[in-house]
């Protein structure tokens, strides 16, 4: 079995035997009951320590792909039966679900990592180190703004990214859709007027249709917000806040130029209305970029973010920093509703933070995407899909094929047991859209490179004989 590890990559080699063992399984469709090579001879085919295989098999263990077996090693390790599914963004609107087989089929669009791709040792050594040295964390509240701790570290971390804020204005919340949840039933009342990007995120659209908030549409752009329309849009309906991604829009994966925002900022002041800045995707960050928070703004923005995407989305754990006026309004709302955040959630994150694993998880995450995000480039290049933009980083790309007529396409994903995130789903009415959201974690799977090959032109007889001599 033959790994193709890498030494001097970033992931540790555990992490690689896992991927690799879980494609292998994936890709070939190997059957649960399969036997694996012994332990010794994995070890002596890919140049491995032992004890590493070890490590690796009993990861997979715990994660449901392989089940040890008495006197014989591992076995390939049963599915276990679900009839609940699996959740993924838009699954209430059924976009390209298909009822015969809903679990395990490839979240090509999904806004997330792999589960192969997350190090799962360092958060249980967090956890470990939690439970050992802060046992109130597993019994009682945390305190309204967040768990002091993790405050602090925040306060690092931003000031690592040129954010200027202090304590009292940083709030911690269960995710950015908590952040965003609070900001709108604190801010805003039904009928008021909000500008929102288009394309954008689907789930921000939903909230702010419940709470009876008019939408006003801007087109995003390569470098951000479509400025003219934008002003014509503050002329006419005097808005109360402009929702907005800075850097790896979701779901464009553009970044906000410079000169962008500075004209936001000035609008913002013109025309009296406060800018929420989502920043989800921002720790992946390799380039110069621009965040509205770092920019002087006074207090004109809130910002958002989150380690959902980055760390794990079952901590659940995010913040926003404001003026200290509104976040004493967000305060009573948090404590109204939910009487704080998990304690022990926050107490892992902080953890991580102070020892140097988040910054050095990141670091490694960056480099895989960087280059996952240049593969998938050429390749949809090579078969001809218009691509949006190129992103700067992150890990989303939004393109479309050449042949775009969309009954075609979902049959083809389904066929291939692809889910699409298609671009109706980034319209806050539901419009129809030819344009797909890519992940690039996900775009190496042989299912993906299927689909993209199948939605190419059609080459002429010349064209394949050419590309075959050659």
């Amino acid at each position: 079995m033959d790994l193709g590890i890498d030494r001097q990559a970033l992931v540790p080699v555990v992490q690689q035997i896992v991927s690799a063992v879980a494609q292998w399984i994936r890709k070939d469709g190997v059957s649960p009951g399969t036997r694996l090579p012994s332990i010794r001879q994995v070890a002596l085919d890919n140049l491995l320590s032992q004890s590493s295989v070890i490590e690796a098999f009993e990861r997979m263990v715990a994660q449901g792909l392989l089940a040890p077996r008495q006197g014989s090693g591992f076995v390939v390790a049963q599915p276990p039966v679900s009839h609940e599914g699996h959740w993924y963004e838009g699954a209430e609107r059924d976009w390209g679900a298909f009822a015969d087989n809903p679990v395990g089929e490839l979240k090509l669009g999904c806004g997330w990592l792999p589960d192969t791709w997350h190090e799962s040792d360092d958060i249980s050594y967090a956890i470990r180190e939690v439970t050992r040295s802060d046992t109130a964390g597993l019994f009682n509240y945390s305190t309204p703004l967040g768990l002091p701790v993790l405050r602090e570290q925040l306060l690092k971390h931003l000031t690592r990214v040129h954010i200027a804020t202090s304590l009292d204005r940083i709030l911690t919340t269960a995710g950015a859709s908590h952040a965003q949840d609070l900001l709108i039933r604190t801010l805003l009342r039904a009928g008021d007027s909000v500008v929102v990007e288009t394309p954008g995120y689907g789930n921000l659209y939903r909230q702010l249709a419940f709470q009876g908030v008019h939408l006003l549409e801007v087109p995003r752009t390569r470098g951000g917000p479509d400025l003219p329309a934008l002003e014509t849009l503050l002329q006419q309906h005097r808005p109360k806040c402009l929702f907005i991604h800075s850097l790896y829009h979701n779901p464009t994966g553009t970044s906000l130029g410079r000169a962008v925002a500075e004209r936001l900022l000035e609008l913002a002041h013109r025309d009296n209305f406060l800018i929420i800045e989502e920043d989800v995707y921002g720790d992946l960050q390799h380039a110069s970029c621009t965040r509205l928070s770092a920019l002087p703004h006074g207090d004109r923005v809130i910002y958002i973010a989150s380690f959902s995407k980055t760390l794990s989305s079952a901590l659940r754990v995010g913040y926003l920093c404001a003026s200290a006026a509104i976040i004493a309004q967000l305060v009573s709302l948090k404590t109204l509703t939910g009487f704080g955040t998990s304690r022990f959630a926050e107490a892992v994150v902080a953890a991580l933070l102070a020892n140097g694993t988040y910054r050095k998880w990141v670091q490694r995450l960056r480099k895989r995407l960087r280059t996952e995000m240049t593969a998938t480039l050429q390749v949809l290049e090579d078969e001809e899909w218009e691509v949006f933009a190129v992103p700067a980083g992150g890990m989303l790309l939004w393109a479309r094929p050449a042949e775009s007529e969309l009954s075609r396409l979902q049959a083809c994903a389904r066929r291939l047991g692809v889910l699409l995130s298609p671009g109706a789903l980034f319209s806050p009415t539901g419009e129809h859209s030819e344009w797909l959201r890519i992940n690039v974690a996900y775009a190496a799977d042989q299912r993906a490179l299927a689909l993209f090959r199948a939605m190419a032109p059609a080459r002429s007889t010349s064209t394949i004989l050419k590309t075959t001599i050659v």
